[in-house]
């Protein structure tokens, strides 16, 4: 009932489409006419799996842990057999780029429902794999030495540095991670994203680019960086550490007041930390989104300071405008 009752929700607003796994959930949907994505959790690794859900669905994501090479064949049947979807074009395929990967097969982990009763596949995973473990012997009680305690916690999928192979697969989308993530997040990894495409269409990816493309990506939230399954590997990188290998974070400063548009100035008022002239700056809002900058100068009560302390309000040329209880941080180091 419930989940009928979101599928009709999500009709009503004009959603474009659903991700579903379950049959059930995909002929409700298909039925409604709401278009279907097939979740990377039906694990489709092969061209007959996807000829049979074709009947439901435009856009397939197929399963991550498929190498290059398998997603390229799959790619080459679907053109040979002609595949088409509800809507009677060709089927398109999507693969993940970037983002969390699971220590089991996607969709088939069942360790947080079993220890804690709550269900990954309802989106609730509490993430049991991320924490430390120790390897005991239940016969005679010995401990084995680890060089990692992280033993099921794989580092994040980042295929940056290949993605004009991935490209030459005959993929149509890639997709980015994005759930439960922070709006700073969303922004750089997709931008970084969006300029390796432009550059892999226009003849113009080089290594030196993806150097660069790294640095940005390592910035935000990372557990390390690993290529997944898809140049042939057949087992799993994993983290060393808990938490995010990030290169930076994020400080609060404040929240927003007001924005004058013509002067395009910005007025906050600091409620933890101090602001300096000069500080790198992080500005997000539910309307505004992300934005990002570096103050230059700043004023409190129409003079210009080098710092604003807890308490304080202050104003600073800001291009973008932003939105009364936005909330500004300034970027350091990690």
């Amino acid at each position: 009932k419930l989940i009928k009752q979101l599928i009709d929700v999500a009709y009503d607003s004009g959603i474009d489409a659903i991700i579903a796994m379950d049959q059930a959930v995909i002929n409700y949907a298909f039925k409604k006419g709401m278009s279907v994505h097939i979740s990377t959790q039906l694990n489709i690794t092969n061209i007959e799996t996807l000829e049979f859900y074709s009947q439901f669905a435009d856009v397939m994501v197929l399963s991550r842990e498929l190498s290059m090479r398998q997603i390229k064949h799959i790619c080459t049947e679907i053109d040979k057999r002609n595949i088409t979807g509800p809507a009677g074009k060709k089927v398109k395929v999507e693969v993940f780029a970037h983002g969390a990967l699971c220590m089991a097969v996607s969709g088939k982990c069942f360790m947080s429902l079993h220890t804690m009763n709550s269900s990954a596949n309802r989106g609730a995973c509490l993430q049991n794999c991320r924490r430390k473990y120790k390897v005991i012997d239940l016969e005679d009680g010995h401990e084995l030495e680890i060089d990692n305690e992280y033993i099921m916690s794989p580092k994040d999928l980042a295929t940056i540095d290949f993605l004009n192979q991935l490209s030459d697969t005959g993929i149509d989308i890639i997709k980015i991670e994005g759930r439960a993530r922070s709006p700073e997040y969303v922004a750089r990894v997709t931008k970084v994203y969006r300029e390796a495409i432009d550059s892999v269409f226009e003849n113009t990816f080089t290594q030196e680019k993806v150097g660069k493309w790294f640095e940005s990506l390592e910035t935000v939230y990372n557990r390390g960086f690993w290529g997944g399954y898809y140049l042939g590997k057949k087992l799993g990188e994993w983290t060393d550490k808990s938490g995010s290998s990030a290169t930076q974070t994020k400080v609060y400063l404040g929240k927003g007041i007001h924005y004058f548009p013509k002067a395009k100035i910005a007025h906050f008022k600091i409620e933890s930390n101090s602001l300096n002239k000069g500080d790198t700056i992080l500005i997000t809002g539910p309307n505004t989104g992300v934005v990002e900058g570096v103050v230059e100068k700043i004023m409190v009560e129409e003079k210009f300071v080098d710092q604003v302390s807890k308490g304080q309000e202050c104003t600073f040329k800001l291009d973008k405008p932003i939105k009364k209880s936005d909330k500004l941080y300034k970027i350091i180091p990690a």
